[in-house]
C-alpha cells in the first residue's frame, strides 16, 4: 500500500502521462547544461543503470543512446505504459523509489531525474538511503532537482486538473542527504531557469565507495 499523497501523484501522473510526453519529449536539445551532465555520468557509470521516477523514458532513452545500459521505474503506471510504447528498447517496470525490487549492490547507477520534485526535503535522507542500498561498490548516482526552499502547490499542469506538491529543494540539504545515505559528492551544477522554469535548477553527481 503506498500513503495519500503517493496515491494522489500516481493518480495525477496517470493522467497527463499522454500530454506530459507530447510536451516535454523534446526538451533536452535545448538543455546543454543538463545535456553535459547526462554525459558526464554516461562517461563515469560501469554496468547496469536504473532510472527511477522515469516518467515516459525520455532521459533512460538518451542515456541509451549514449551507450548506457538503463531500464526505468516509476510509480506511474499511465507514464510506464507510454514509456513503454515509446522506447521499445528498454525495458520499465510499475514501482517506488523508496522501495526498489532490486537486489543490494546490483546496479552500477541510478539515476534520479526530478524524480524527488514531490518528495519533502526531510525525507531525502531515506531516499538516497535506499538508491544507495542498490549501487555496487564504485557505483554512481545521478539526481537532479529544483534548487531552492519551498513547496508550491500544482492544481493544473499539462492541460490537466492535478494534485500535486512541488518540492524545490536547498543544494546542501540535498548534498547532506546524499552524504548521509554513504556516498560522496563527485561534482555539482546549479544552473539559472530555462524557458517556463521558475527557479534554479540543480544536479550532483555521487560515488559509492
Amino acid at each position: 500500500m503506498i500513503d495519500p499523497r503517493s496515491q494522489a501523484t500516481r493518480a495525477s501522473y496517470d493522467t497527463v502521462a499522454e500530454s506530459y510526453d507530447r510536451l516535454v519529449r523534446s526538451s533536452l536539445p535545448e538543455m546543454p547544461f543538463d545535456r553535459a551532465l547526462l554525459a558526464v555520468f554516461a562517461e563515469l557509470v560501469d554496468g547496469p543503470v536504473l532510472e527511477v521516477g522515469c516518467g515516459t523514458g525520455r532521459i533512460t532513452a538518451h542515456l541509451g543512446g549514449l551507450g548506457v545500459e538503463i531500464s526505468g521505474v516509476d510509480l506511474s503506471p499511465g507514464m510506464v505504459e507510454v514509456a513503454r510504447r515509446e522506447h521499445p528498447g528498454h525495458r520499465f517496470e510499475v514501482g517506488a523509489m523508496q522501495d526498489l525490487a532490486v537486489p543490494d549492490g546490483a546496479l552500477g547507477g541510478v539515476v534520479a531525474w526530478y524524480s524527488t520534485v514531490h518528495t519533502p526535503t526531510a525525507d531525502l535522507l531515506a531516499t538516497f538511503t535506499e538508491l544507495a542500498r542498490v549501487l555496487a561498490p564504485g557505483g554512481h548516482l545521478l539526481t537532479a532537482f529544483k534548487a531552492g526552499d519551498r513547496v508550491t502547490p500544482l492544481r493544473h499542469a499539462y492541460g490537466h486538473d492535478v494534485d500535486l506538491e512541488v518540492h524545490w529543494h536547498p543544494v546542501d540539504a540535498v548534498a547532506d542527504a546524499i552524504t548521509g545515505a554513504g556516498l560522496t559528492e563527485v561534482a555539482r551544477l546549479v544552473r539559472a531557469p530555462h524557458g517556463p522554469e521558475k527557479g534554479p535548477q540543480g544536479g550532483l553527481i555521487a560515488r559509492k565507495a
